[in-house]
């Protein structure tokens, strides 16, 4: 596969990732961890060097797979992880928590579970209005010169706040969702990355399976599958937003491709310096996702695309109120 780099940092990643996050949860019930750990390895096999996952998964269940998985591993592949939720006595998530020492039990735990002395690129998953960013990229600069970690990343930062934290350390890339379901971050944060040399990893780059074609009106999500509970994917929404989905599909027809593989070529048409990082646990889908870095989109079909994503209004917000709460912005 592809290779690119995230911001002017020199992290050499595939053009397309690997987001973790499925394998243990959120997507209805997970195969066992032995098809877990075998499907990573073959994901090596196939080119993919990028993988993305955080304490939270789970909790720590993630990690612990990923970390089994790619311990042998650990010279071919970039290993993402994140830090930032507060979890209670019976190790369930409540809140945000970037405090100093937590930062540190959090690190401390991921290279447990990871298997190895140092982690590739380390995410804040989530701002924590409590803690001066400056004082959490203090925490990070202070991690890396002791060897624990190499990257310094954010997710679902906003400009200011990145601005912040790379004054303190450099930002080698941020985490945020973007899509043609998803185009918030062309607002302000892609010209600020572009401006500080800071690499994006979009999430949810299909739209949470929705861009890929599969899901329509008829969807019936099995229990644990987050998409219930999202106001897009209520069936009213889900009936509305396919008329985006029918107009990425005529470009996939006259490509030969998915309508996934040409989401996410899109994506890549937008910055060299963005790598998407789509989740799934099935090789078929992972190979259809590789294939989309072959796919060349002209110039007439990047206008096709943004045209029919701003002229389809998507219905539906994009998470539960709680949890849009926990964006900064």
């Amino acid at each position: 596969m592809d290779t690119r780099t995230l911001g002017s940092s020199g992290l050499e990643v595939s053009a397309v990732g690997l987001g973790c996050m499925g394998i243990s949860q959120s997507f209805g019930p997970s195969p066992d961890r032995e098809t877990m750990v075998g499907f990573l390895r073959e994901s090596v096999d196939r080119g993919v060097t990028f993988f993305d996952t955080a304490e939270v998964y789970g909790p720590f269940h993630n990690e612990e797979v990923v970390g089994e998985a790619l311990a042998p591993l650990h010279d071919q592949v970039v290993i993402a992880t994140k830090f930032g939720f507060a979890f209670d006595e019976d190790g369930k998530q409540s809140g945000v928590s970037s405090r100093p020492e937590h930062v540190r039990r959090a690190v401390e735990g991921s290279l447990r579970r990871l298997r190895t002395d140092t982690i590739d690129l380390l995410y804040q998953h989530r701002v924590d209005p409590d803690v001066p960013i400056e004082d959490v990229a203090g925490t990070v600069k202070a991690l890396v010169e002791e060897g624990k970690v190499r990257h310094f990343g954010m997710s679902e930062a906003g400009a200011r706040t990145i601005r912040k934290a790379h004054e303190v350390f450099p930002v080698t890339a941020l985490q945020s969702e973007y899509s043609l379901f998803w185009r918030e971050p062309e607002e302000e944060i892609l010209g600020t990355l572009e401006e500080l040399g800071i690499g994006f990893v979009p999430f949810s780059p299909l739209g949470r399976g929705f861009l890929t074609g599969t899901v329509d009106a008829t969807t019936e999500f099995s229990e644990g599958d987050i998409r219930a509970g999202l106001p897009r994917f209520t069936r009213e929404a889900r009936a509305a937003n396919l008329a985006l989905v029918d107009r990425v599909r005529a470009v996939a027809d006259r490509k030969g491709a998915s309508t996934g593989q040409v989401a996410l070529a899109w994506l890549l048409a937008q910055k060299p310096w963005v790598v998407p990082i789509p989740g799934t646990r099935r090789i078929e889908r992972l190979e259809e996702n590789i294939g989309s870095t072959q796919v060349e989109l002209t110039a007439e079909d990047l206008v096709e695309l943004d045209e029919a994503s701003t002229a389809v209004k998507v219905v539906g917000d994009r998470y539960p109120e709680a949890m849009q709460k926990m964006i900064d912005r």
